[in-house]
């Protein structure tokens, strides 16, 4: 027994520290050297040789190894991966891997996320943002925009267009102002702190659309030609991809161009394209002079080639061409903002409108999966980032503001809860968007990270909305000028539902791209197996296969070890705060990479259908992700000790969550026993994650309740003004006045209990108060401010019975 012990550990260890082949075979045959002049037992240590001689010795071979080993593995994989489409194989291949693959491995090099540079503004972004952006915000009355003229203002039009709003990624040399993804990202939070209408305005421009299409696959002569004008606003674009009967679904896009010879521009027998489709849902659709039309193209006289079926292409087609018919507008749930269908019928056009020419047929997948990024990983986390840090703010105000029982709700338990999420939640939204905005700067084009920020923060941009709501009850519900959180809960699901659904992007995409995408070895089996040239397929697979069965006995063994030590002593970066988030993060990314493989191996091509399955091994790799940005964030900021609270409770809530959905997988995945084996494995001591406890709950919620610096962190980069006719502006001046007046409202209830002043309203106290010198005349004006002031906070509005009626009944 103990000689099988030590073997084990022998194992373990090589397992663990990834030994090479032939250090292995040395070391396990030392092992049986000592062992052979130990015991007595021949016929043992014969079977024992043998055993070794028949897997060792041909693993040290590469003919040998690959005759054996490798050719029955590959023909039994042959048919176990997943099929792919073309449209899949183009979306894996669009963008690249970063933190994602780090965490995918099981053994993530700390220095790929902490040495990423902390996301910077310019200068000029930075007047910008103080300049411009903040002028706009001061423009824009969302009432009047949403209920009165269901479109932004014409000064507010102009306003944007005079100042490249839609040209913040357009090079300075074509017009426009070139600002960085971080800076994008933080003029589109400010704005949509504001309006919603305006910030999916300036956002379509910078994201999914024509401008992004044309800076990587335009001709020079296409950017020449369309760049400035979008910059400055003269052309306004829209991408029209989907369509009533397929959605975004590419491969069933029935939407066509055929090439032929057409009559364009009073020219004869011009080559080009005819088009007939029909779209809905385009954002800026009403409004666009020129749209990014994808669509299948076909070529039956074979007129560019031998194919007839040349695939999806993108072009832009001026609204104003003959056959194109622009429809009414969409109404997205009681916002504003320019949506609505469009549709072509016979419509010519000359191949050189082909984003990137003629060359260009065909790719029109690829080029859209390249674009997609920006739309998901900076446009929608901003707007999420710009809603919660708006609502954390001004709910925290208010539940400060606001008296229940003579006391503000936000001291009750109840609201605590609320209050606490909608502060963790924020901070985990925002850490998430300022690291993959580095990321994204610093040329990471991660595919999979933009969507898992895209349906995480989102998501949790919802749930952030909702509590706050709860929170401000009856004054939520009752739509008005003074209502600053009823239009933002009414257009959440416009952002869940954009930029490929978030229940698509959760059950397909996350996991169902980052198997392959991200996992360390698979795509490269995946592309030895598909190889035509038999050797060449069986040499190339074989040196990764053994390459990934010694990442699965690493992480195997590291699993087990990290199980049974509750990863204390693995080397891990931070301070004596951080430190054990860093290690149970590696703990579980071994779970998780483990997990992944037994699913690959036990479902092989039928994981891809497993979808409950895919939702929650994306569930496991998104928290891992958060728990990453939240802990670059806070290292990032400084580490500032008030900020504990929220490090604690965004760690806290994000491993709980992965840990959970990953127990959840060994429910639902075939092969049970195995299954139940392994999470035994990785769970010797059951649970290692708890979510926050009542004290962290507490501590979290009273940092929206009291004016701090960690507040105003929290809340940084958000549209802040004190004007006490505006919707935020007169919580912000209720806050401040209720915050002066605690001090003296204090030595009144103090009075009070002291029996020197009587019970009842404060303001009704106030002359007797003075007359016996408990407080001084300006302590007393500092309560009638901060009655006044509340009382204008918690008001909300009424209309008469005309008033709705010129409302059109859609209230």
């Amino acid at each position: 027994m103990t000689w099988l012990i030590l073997l084990l550990i022998i194992l373990s260890v090589l397992a663990y520290i990834s030994a090479s082949i032939h250090l292995a075979t040395l070391v396990i045959a030392g092992w049986l050297g000592v062992y052979s002049l130990s015991v007595e037992s021949g016929i043992l240590v014969f079977l024992l040789w043998v055993i070794f001689d028949i897997v060792f010795i041909p693993l040290n071979f590469p003919a040998i190894r690959k005759l054996l080993f490798s050719r029955p593995i590959f023909k039994l994989m042959k048919p176990m991966l997943p099929q792919m489409s073309q449209t899949e194989r183009e979306a894996l291949e669009a963008g690249n891997t970063w933190w994602d693959a780090e965490l995918f491995s099981g053994n993530p090099d700390w220095k790929v996320l902490l040495d990423l540079p902390a996301p910077k503004l310019s200068a000029e972004e930075q007047a910008f943002l103080n300049g411009p952006v903040e002028t706009l915000c001061g423009m824009l009355d969302d009432w009047d925009i949403t209920r009165n003229r269901f479109d932004l203002p014409g000064e507010v039009w102009d306003f944007i267009k005079q100042h490249k709003f839609c040209g913040m990624i357009i090079p300075k040399r074509y017009g426009g102002l070139e600002f960085s993804d971080y800076a994008h990202s933080e003029a589109v939070m400010k704005i949509s702190s504001r309006c919603a209408t305006a910030a999916v305005t300036v956002m379509v421009p910078n994201s999914l659309g024509p401008a992004k299409l044309l800076l990587l696959y335009g001709t020079e002569q296409q950017k020449n030609h369309y760049l400035p004008r979008l910059a400055t606003g003269e052309e306004i674009p829209a991408f029209a991809l989907t369509g009533p009967h397929a959605g975004s679904d590419a491969g069933a896009m029935p939407d066509t161009g055929i090439v032929c010879y057409g009559k364009f521009e009073g020219k004869d027998n011009v080559l080009g394209i005819r088009l007939n489709w029909e779209k809905r849902y385009i954002t800026l659709g009403p409004v666009a002079t020129v749209l990014g039309l994808a669509f299948k193209l076909y070529d039956p006289n074979h007129l560019l080639g031998d194919n007839e079926n040349i695939g999806i292409t993108v072009a832009l087609i001026p609204t104003n061409t003959p056959g194109v018919s622009i429809g009414r507008r969409h109404f997205p749930l009681d916002s504003a903002f320019q949506n609505g269908p469009n549709w072509g019928k016979d419509v010519f056009i000359p191949m050189d409108w082909i984003i990137g020419g003629k060359q260009q047929v065909g790719n029109g997948w690829r080029m859209l999966m390249q674009c997609l990024a920006t739309g998901r990983a900076v446009s929608l986390p901003a707007l999420s980032a710009g809603a919660s840090k708006m609502l954390s703010r001004n709910c925290g105000a208010y539940a400060r503001i606001r008296k229940q029982f003579n006391l503000p709700i936000g001291e009750f338990e109840g609201i605590e809860e609320p209050l606490s999420r909608m502060a963790g939640q924020t901070y985990i939204i925002d850490a998430a968007r300022k690291v993959t905005a580095a990321a994204l700067d610093d040329g990471q084009k991660p595919s999979v990270i933009s969507a898992i920020i895209k349906y995480e923060l989102t998501e949790r941009m919802r749930r952030v909305v909702n509590d706050g709501m709860d929170i401000q009850g009856g004054s939520g519900i009752c739509l008005g000028p003074k209502n600053y959180l009823g239009r933002m809960y009414q257009v959440i699901p416009v952002s869940i539902t954009v930029e490929g659904a978030n229940i698509l992007t959760r059950s397909m995409m996350i996991f169902g791209q980052g198997a392959i995408r991200c996992h360390p070895y698979i795509q490269r089996e995946m592309e030895a197996l598909g190889l035509e040239n038999p050797e060449l397929a069986l040499q190339q697979f074989d040196e990764v296969l053994f390459k990934h069965i010694g990442s699965l006995l690493h992480n195997l063994a590291a699993g087990i070890w990290l199980g049974l030590s509750a990863a204390r002593f693995i080397n891990a970066p931070g301070d004596q705060h951080t430190q054990r988030y860093f290690r149970q993060l590696a703990r579980l990314s071994v779970g998780f990479a483990l997990a992944a493989d037994f699913a690959l191996l036990t479902l092989g091509n039928s994981l891809k259908r497993k979808e409950r399955i895919s939702g929650r091994f994306a569930d496991v790799l998104s928290n891992l992700y958060l728990c990453s940005c939240v802990l670059k964030h806070y290292r990032d900021q400084g580490s500032p000790p008030d900020d504990l609270p929220l490090l604690h409770w965004a760690c806290r809530q994000t491993l709980y969550r992965a840990q959970q959905s990953l127990l959840a997988i060994f429910h639902i995945l075939p092969m049970r026993l195995p299954a139940y084996l392994l999470r035994a494995a990785l769970f010797p001591t059951g649970k290692a994650c708890a979510p926050p406890a009542d004290h962290l709950v507490h501590r979290t919620a009273a940092l929206l309740l009291n004016d701090s610096a960690t507040r105003d962190r929290l809340t940084q980069g958000i549209y802040i003004n004190d004007k006490p006719d505006d919707a935020t502006g007169r919580i912000e001046v209720a806050f401040r006045a209720v915050l002066a007046a605690m001090p003296v409202e204090a030595k009144i209830h103090a009075a009070q209990k002291q029996k020197q002043l009587p019970k009842g309203a404060v303001l009704d106290l106030l002359q007797i108060a003075i007359a016996k010198a408990i407080i001084s005349n300006e302590e007393a004006e500092l309560i009638v401010a901060a009655e006044k002031a509340r009382f204008a906070a918690i008001s909300v509005d009424d209309f008469s019975a005309g008033q709705f009626g010129r409302m059109g009944g859609t209230q």
